[in-house]
């Protein structure tokens, strides 16, 4: 057993301290008014390649809103070994457990995200990508159903064999629920669904937030066979970091994402891990570039929120990282939407009231996920968080924008090529995520 962590609490705060109050992006002065439910001409289809009819008055309704309102879903680590989940709720936006006819929900849906991350309208066929989260969501199955019915996405059930939801010992002896944990893993199952239609999902829920039981849960979904594993929490770094490496995830083979953080310039564990994939976080948005779409770093809020990233303080520099202003592992990899002000829409309905906009770094560590999936199966004894160092041409580089002040700079500010709080980029097709 790994001894209890230390100084979560006292790492929250110092990140809130270290974290630089900006002015808000114009990213999010555009998106900053979205509302839960919008008119359309027709409910959206994820499989359309379309400026969503969401996107569009989201947009129009933006140009009052000069801030946004939001709320951590789980709460800052109390104890030692505890760790908190990377998700955070628009709070200043209608919630609706149902929408009218011809409505659209809030946020951006599958639709969206494949346009704006280039990715296929199928593939992942047979894929299983897991979810590994704390507590039990018991709705989990059912708000899953209502997002991919809403979006035209398969199903995905018990029944046709497309989701499975197991404890961290593969039983069905699920943990008690918990309602922030409940939001995050609604978060997460939707974000997989939405870049990975095809791919099953498998829920395992850990005893605690703990990392010990956590890191037993990433072991459970890799025994079932997943391929594929999304953490989307975490914790202060200490020095019984390496010990959980090796532990809970070195698992060659095996493409584990992780959320980088939520609360700006400073590192979190697990994501320091040299086996996994870091994920950061962006603001996205609609504009008229060829692509369509253009982000920047989602950057410190005067609530001290924004993607995190940095230089570990004990976990060693990954061979395939090399990046010379940090002689450790650099935090991030890569990166995808997570900014809140340009939230993606999920269904949740345990304790919440059905369609919200959510973000945070808990966004971005399933829906990477579910792009690994999209890519293919990753060679039997490889580390597939290498692989967008060897195909970095094929991310979108994100160059402007900051999470905090730090030195070097690159460490919390984006610019050409590699950089703290966006890794290499985001996805530009999938190409960046195979051997």
């Amino acid at each position: 057993m790994r001894s209890p962590r230390k100084g979560r609490s006292d790492r929250t705060r110092g990140l809130a301290r270290r974290a630089v109050p900006t002015l808000l992006s114009a990213a999010t002065l555009v998106i900053g008014g979205m509302i839960a439910a919008s008119p359309s001409n027709a409910a959206p289809t994820a499989l359309a390649r379309h400026t969503s009819p969401t996107a569009s008055a989201a947009t129009s309704a933006a140009r009052s809103h000069s801030h946004i309102h939001t709320r951590r879903l789980c709460a800052h680590p109390s104890t030692p070994g505890e760790m908190a989940c990377n998700a955070v709720a628009r709070t200043d936006l209608k919630q609706q457990l149902s929408l009218r006819p011809h409505a659209a929900p809030g946020g951006y849906g599958p639709a969206d995200l494949q346009s704006a991350y280039n990715l296929p309208q199928s593939g992942g066929s047979g894929q299983t990508v897991a979810i590994v989260d704390a507590n039990d969501d018991p709705n989990a199955e059912q708000d899953l159903a209502t997002y991919r019915s809403q979006y035209g996405l398969p199903e995905c059930s018990t029944a046709n064999g497309c989701f499975q939801k197991v404890d961290q010992d593969g039983g069905t002896n699920y943990p008690a629920p918990d309602s922030g944990w409940a939001g995050e893993i609604s978060l997460d199952v939707d974000m997989v669904s939405a870049a990975c239609p095809q791919c099953h999902i498998l829920l395992v829920e850990a005893n605690s937030a703990n990392m010990n039981d956590l890191g037993a849960a990433v072991n459970r979904a890799v025994a079932m066979g997943a391929k594929f594993v999304s953490n989307s929490y975490g914790g202060s770094e200490d020095s019984s970091d390496t010990n959980s490496d090796e532990q809970y995830f070195n698992h060659p083979g095996v493409a584990i994402t992780v959320s980088s953080g939520d609360s700006g310039y400073g590192v979190e564990y697990p994501a320091a891990s040299k086996y996994v994939t870091a994920v950061g976080g962006t603001s996205l948005q609609q504009d008229s570039s060829s692509r369509g779409w253009s982000e920047t770093v989602w950057g410190t809020s005067a609530g001290g929120e924004g993607a995190g990233s940095g230089c570990s303080q004990y976990d060693a520099k990954p061979a395939w990282q090399q990046d010379t202003g940090c002689s450790n592992r650099t935090v991030a990899d890569v990166a995808s939407v997570a900014d809140p002000a340009t939230g993606v829409a999920v269904y949740d309905s345990y304790q919440a009231s059905g369609w919200n906009v959510y973000g945070g770094t808990s966004a971005s560590s399933p829906f990477i996920a579910g792009v690994y999936a999209l890519a293919g199966t990753p060679g039997s004894s490889d580390t597939p968080a290498s692989y967008p160092y060897n195909h970095a041409s094929a991310l979108n580089d994100v160059t402007s924008g900051a999470n905090g002040s730090c030195s070097p700079s690159y460490l919390c500010t984006a610019g050409d090529g590699y950089d703290g709080p966006t890794g290499l980029g985001t996805p530009n097709g999938t190409a960046a995520f195979t051997q």
